[in-house]
């Protein structure tokens, strides 16, 4: 596996800064404090300021939670409520050494989990967020009355109720 040098942004930057005022590619990464092959292979990339990474779709290392997610993930098709602390710490005490379950795993569990409640959980109450200048809006509202039946002195009394609201 080839060894790749890690440029920072501002040495892009700079290089690109370099070449623009006319520089050859020794001087500008003799200024950028880069080496000649590094700026000749970013030179060759469309913005030198971009540096691009090859996304990589394999794992870095074996899952740590292999052996307790499935148990985990049908627990929690049953019981959504359940925080994933409590529930880690419940896995860890079935499965305990069998299976290296360790503390430290806690934080990558609840990101696991975290994850399962976005893709698979509940869905989520949408809210609209009313953005209302006072002043700029009145709510009126109407009420016919008539059906109450409502007398005064023994002589029906006719009438619509008006509320209004300032919100």
């Amino acid at each position: 596996m080839p060894f790749r040098v890690v440029v920072k942004r501002t040495q892009l930057i700079k290089l690109a800064r370099e070449r623009s005022l006319g520089r050859t590619i020794t001087m500008s990464a003799i200024k950028a404090g880069m080496s000649r092959n590094t700026v000749r292979k970013d030179l060759r990339q469309n913005d030198v300021s971009e540096q691009r990474r090859v996304p990589h779709t394999w794992r870095t290392r074996e899952d740590p939670l292999a052996a307790v997610w499935p148990r985990a993930e049908e627990m929690l098709r049953q019981a959504p409520e359940l925080e994933a602390k409590a529930l880690f710490e419940h896995l860890a005490q079935d499965f305990g050494q069998k299976e290296r379950i360790h503390p430290g795993l806690l934080r990558t569990f609840q990101r696991r989990a975290r994850g399962w409640r976005l893709k698979e959980g509940a869905e989520k109450e949408v809210f609209s967020t009313q953005d209302v200048k006072p002043g700029e809006s009145l709510a009126v509202d109407w009420t016919d009355m008539k059906t109450l039946c409502i007398t005064i002195q023994g002589r029906e009394f006719d009438h619509t109720l008006f509320h209004a609201v300032l919100p």
